[in-house]
């Protein structure tokens, strides 16, 4: 990490509070010539760039003009060891996991397969922009150490963990209730809140865990309140009526994971489409969190996340991409279709709004926004540069544009890497290692 401060410069947007629209100027902060000093991988101060550069004049400029700076984007939920199984035609949940996913998973026991698919992974969601993400690992401990490893290598704030899984699935990823807590808390040992590592203990979903093992689970949350817990919710009707003849005493899906004390303010809750009221009940007692997976439900023809019905019972929704069912990297284009099914059930998805929810909301899911998901002086300087005239057809879409809001919307709908011109992670340009 460089100790020279460093001074970027161009027009900057940062959220203090979700927007309700381009008139609530007071919720976002942007600056058609703007600055951001950066000193030891932190942001010092967020301004107007001929204020900043008085107040460090001996600070190297990076000039990305005309480009936007935003916050890094932040993905709440995706898969490491699925990066081989994205655009796998033709199945849905069930089928999808034991025909392309399981497979693709039980190469993770090699180290030297899931350090070569980490370094890809990790170029693959910097080109994208994304600066921190919550991925699931597969059962094998190596994958996990692969994935903090190269994380720790490129000093990005990133949470992930085993997935413990102790049936339902073929010879070579299933460990046992005792293996599964031992390799769990000796990877939480090894990395949680070491650099910027956070680990989620993961029980993968509550068809692939036993009663023992979820109970297992619930003690390490127990013993370490402070780690998150990922998992799966009600994404799709047959995976709800198996994972509830599996626990016939349950009140519901998300009933089962109360039971176990895995339900609470850390816990992320990939999907959660199909819920019923008492669920939706507990998530707003609980403060659990579902997460937005939009273009994976609509790859695995899964339903529509209800999310202003959610939003209204005062749930805190993320949004992510769920590679590998997810069909994109790209936090822009998880806003593109996310946008579509929010349209589908009469809901609006304002671009001011979709690009707090990439950024500070995700950042206030995980209870970060101290840290990530701002350009607020203080925070880690995670940055993303986004070029809206990147392709021909974004170029001659914004000759037509306006306003900033139209700017946004055209990032959200026809981005992807191609409209990313640099990442930054805790300061510094990232370059693909691989």
């Amino acid at each position: 990490m460089s100790a020279v401060a460093k001074i970027l410069r161009g027009r900057t947007l940062s959220f203090h509070a979700e927007p309700t629209g381009p008139e609530d100027t007071a919720a976002y902060s942007y600056r058609e010539d703007g600055a951001i000093l950066i000193r030891e991988g932190r942001i010092t101060a967020h301004g107007a760039y001929s204020d900043i550069v008085r107040e460090a004049p001996e600070a190297e400029v990076v000039d990305h003009r005309p480009h936007l700076l935003m916050p890094g984007f932040i993905d709440l939920h995706l898969h490491f060891p699925q990066v081989q199984v994205v655009a796998s035609w033709g199945e849905q949940l069930l089928d999808w996991l034991n025909t392309y996913t399981f497979p693709a998973e039980v190469q993770f026991a090699d180290p030297a397969h899931a350090e070569r698919m980490a370094r890809g992974f990790f170029d693959l969601i910097l080109g994208h922009g994304t600066t921190t993400a919550v991925a699931f690992c597969s059962v094998h401990p190596t994958s996990a150490d692969a994935y903090f490893a190269e994380a720790a290598r490129r000093n990005m704030r990133m949470i992930g963990g085993k997935v413990m899984m102790d049936r339902n699935a073929p010879e070579g990823l299933t460990d046992t209730a005792q293996r599964g807590y031992d390799e769990t808390k000796a990877l939480i040992e090894r990395w949680h809140g070491k650099g910027r590592g956070s680990y989620a203990i993961s029980p993968r979903f509550a068809i692939t865990s036993t009663p023992a093992q979820l109970e297992a689970a619930g003690a390490l949350v127990a013993e370490h309140p402070d780690a998150y817990v990922q998992t799966h919710l009600s994404e799709n009707r047959d995976e709800i009526d198996f994972t509830l003849s599996l626990y016939p005493d349950a009140p519901d899906y998300l009933g089962i994971y109360e039971r176990y004390g895995l339900v609470s303010d850390k816990t992320l809750l990939g999907h959660a489409i199909h819920l019923e009221p008492r669920e939706i009940e507990l998530l707003a007692a609980t403060g659990g969190k579902p997460v937005f997976c939009p273009t994976s439900n609509l790859f695995l023809g899964s339903g529509l996340f209800d999310d202003a019905g959610l939003r209204a019972r005062g749930i805190l929704n993320g949004i992510a991409t769920d590679i590998g069912a997810g069909t994109s990297y790209s936090m822009l284009q998880t806003l593109n279709e996310g946008y579509k099914i929010l349209q589908l059930q009469n809901q609006k998805l304002h671009p001011l709004r979709a690009f707090h929810w990439i950024t500070r909301g995700n950042a206030e899911v995980l209870g970060q926004v101290d840290q990530i998901g701002t350009l607020d002086a203080g925070t880690e300087a995670d940055i993303v540069v986004l070029n809206a005239k990147a392709t021909p057809a974004m170029a001659l879409r914004a000759e037509a544009a306006t306003s900033l809001s139209e700017e946004l919307f055209i990032l959200q709908m026809l981005g992807d890497d191609r409209a990313v011109a640099e990442t930054y992670v805790a300061g510094e340009a990232m370059k693909p290692r691989s």
